[in-house]
């Protein structure tokens, strides 16, 4: 027969195994200095270029599939790091860049708070 849930979790304390690992965050901190040569700094870098990237040029640089660049813009790009990211539809080819001279750091309501 099988042993009891408290008799087989006070046997792992006993012998000092850990039962759970602590959590780790998902994605790193914006505010840490980043390898200049990560996917992530390369995506970035080629977002701020003039001409922008396209989805297939972000693919090809980082190995990456098409939902997770999208996924990374969204969440990383525009949440994470709060930069305006342009999308413009040239020729029938979508562009991304990231506009500096409109920063999303800026906002609405914190213009707004002017002191």
């Amino acid at each position: 027969m099988a042993k009891s849930i408290k008799k087989r979790a006070r046997k792992l304390t006993a012998t000092g195994v850990a039962t759970t690992k602590p959590a780790q965050p998902l994605v790193a901190d914006p505010n840490t200095k980043t390898d200049a040569g990560s996917k992530q700094a390369r995506i970035i870098t080629m977002l701020r270029s003039r001409t922008g990237a396209t989805i297939a040029a972000m693919m090809k640089e980082t190995d990456w599939q098409q939902h997770s660049v999208r996924g990374f813009l969204a969440g990383v790009v525009r949440t994470k790091l709060k930069l305006k990211l342009v999308s413009e539809k040239i020729e029938g080819t979508r562009i991304y860049r990231i506009d500096d001279a409109d920063s999303a750091k800026t906002n609405g309501r914190n213009a707004k708070r002017a002191a």
